[in-house]
């Protein structure tokens, strides 16, 4: 026999051994006050005590490791968390654990692989979630959030926005020339949140203490973004908020998970929050609180709202009232879009904001002047309906004298930040029309970025911090109406500059 056989027989004796071994150990494991584990995800948690022992302490602690769908399925209307109807035999009995959930859909899953005799998939994706939540991961899949990656880089405005922000610049002959971003830069910047499109290349060997073991070569992974694109072709990332392989409702709850992308200067809530009177009380009293109870009773489990308690959590009232119906639409309690863009608008009729074209001919909700695009934004009754909602849960804790002052003062700041963005847009209208600046690029000139930082980082500071108050700071001088006001300053002056040099050559 030779060196090459001797070796390789070898090798495969030693690892049918040590997986034996393995096999063996894991049959002795039972969690605390766990269900029965499938004989399956027995045999991953065999190896992974021992390689990836984190993955496995985190999944204890899940509700995932200590209920079964049939127990799940016995809970009342308003604490069961899951929303099929019902499950495939050998799901129903058995506790949520490894195997259950990368077995799922390999048909449609590109990064399938054969993995010590399982078929697995890498990633565990919204289509996979939906075998127990169908209903929260079709809200989830019709939201913006799901559609992020294609709302910034299917938009042609928004790409060349990132390509300018985030693209190298090299100087040649005293002339800025630009490249496009490379895929690492896109990955650790924009794309962190709005979520990458991973692709399957190929296989790759990867060398491990168990020798080299082949694994699904990924693009632009790992990546967790709220619309990032899967190999099965499902959008969208639910360790976005319920992070792996724990997937706690109480993290998802607190305000720190919004706060990894919602943050200044361009989407402040985070910030804002944290200066708020409801912030303080959270920041004072939370270790107080229930962030697992399901339904989230308010008064009772917790004392002032955090981002899921006015955008997404079934709310119920101490007497059993529901408040607001749970949802994964995070926009489906909004009236009004308030950043982001140009100027404020009614809330998109669907998640895929791509398909809007305005007046102008433009993929954008409203024209340069204003306008905006009806055909593809909600109407008036949607949007009372939608107030409603929002200002019922105001009402568990404040008056209607309060909310409908707070309200009319947001109302208010709306229309003055959107008619001092006029009186910028306005301005970069006049630039282009003088040929001072050309328009194929509106993002990539001096004076074009000022005008950005007017609707991108200013607007926005002020309208978040009167639409969640008590923030007054953010609307006065952290890229508030200081910096508003100076800005559109410094915008008139670089035009007089500009025209007197061309004036003087």
């Amino acid at each position: 026999m030779d060196t090459k056989k001797l070796y390789l027989l070898f090798f495969t004796t030693f690892l049918l051994l040590y997986l034996s071994l393995n096999n063996i150990y894991a049959e002795s494991i039972e969690l605390p006050d766990n269900p029965k584990i499938s004989p399956k995800t027995k045999a991953c948690i065999g190896c992974h005590t021992l390689y990836t022992p984190g993955i496995v302490k985190d999944w204890e602690t899940s509700r995932h490791s200590k209920t079964t769908p049939e127990e799940a399925f016995k809970k009342s209307k308003f604490e069961k968390r899951i929303s099929a109807e019902k499950l495939t035999e050998n799901l129903y009995s058995y506790a949520v654990g490894c195997y259950e959930c990368h077995s799922l859909n390999v048909k449609s899953h590109k990064d399938n692989f054969d993995h010590f005799g399982y078929k697995v998939n890498v990633i565990v994706s919204p289509s996979d979630c939906s075998t127990c939540h169908p209903v929260e991961v079709s809200q989830y899949s019709g939201s913006k959030k799901a559609h992020a990656y294609g709302i910034l880089m299917n938009n042609p405005v928004y790409a060349t926005m990132v390509d300018t922000i985030t693209g190298f610049k090299s100087l040649e002959n005293n002339s800025f020339v630009s490249a496009k971003p490379s895929e690492s830069t896109l990955h650790e910047t924009c794309l962190g949140c709005h979520g990458t499109k991973v692709e399957v290349k190929g296989l790759k060997n990867i060398s491990t203490k168990l020798g080299d073991i082949s694994f699904p070569d990924l693009t632009n992974w790992p990546n967790q973004g709220v619309g990032r694109i899967n190999p099965d072709g499902s959008l969208g990332s639910c360790t976005a908020c319920h992070p792996r392989h724990s997937y706690l409702i109480e993290i998802a709850r607190k305000p720190y998970t919004c706060g990894q992308c919602h943050l200044d200067p361009d989407v402040p809530a985070w910030n804002v929050y944290r200066e708020s009177k409801h912030g303080n009380i959270y920041s004072s009293k939370f270790s107080e609180w229930n962030f697992d109870s399901v339904p989230w009773v308010i008064g009772e489990d917790f004392k002032a709202p955090t981002c899921a308690t006015c955008h997404n959590g079934l709310i119920i009232s101490p007497s059993g009232n529901v408040i607001a119906e749970r949802t994964h639409d995070f926009g489906s309690r909004l009236w009004v879009r308030i950043f982001g863009l140009i100027y404020t608008h009614a809330q998109p009729k669907s998640g895929d904001t791509t398909i809007i074209k305005n007046k102008d001919g433009l993929p954008l909700p409203v024209t340069f002047g204003g306008e905006q695009s009806s055909d593809f934004l909600i109407d008036k009754n949607e949007q009372k309906k939608r107030f409603k909602i929002m200002s019922n849960i105001c009402n568990s804790c404040h008056s209607s004298d309060w909310i409908n002052g707070h309200f009319a003062k947001l109302d208010k700041t709306i229309k003055e930040t959107d008619d001092m963005i006029k009186t910028a847009t306005n301005l970069i209208i006049t630039v282009w029309g003088k040929k001072i600046e050309d328009n194929k690029n509106p993002f990539d000139e001096t004076i074009e970025k000022m005008w950005m930082r007017q609707w991108l980082f200013y607007a926005n500071s002020i309208r978040y911090a009167s639409a969640m108050t008590g923030a007054p700071d953010y609307t006065s001088f952290k890229n508030g109406w200081w910096y508003f006001d100076e800005n559109i300053q410094r915008m008139r002056d670089w035009i007089k500059f500009k025209e007197n040099s061309e004036d003087h050559d």
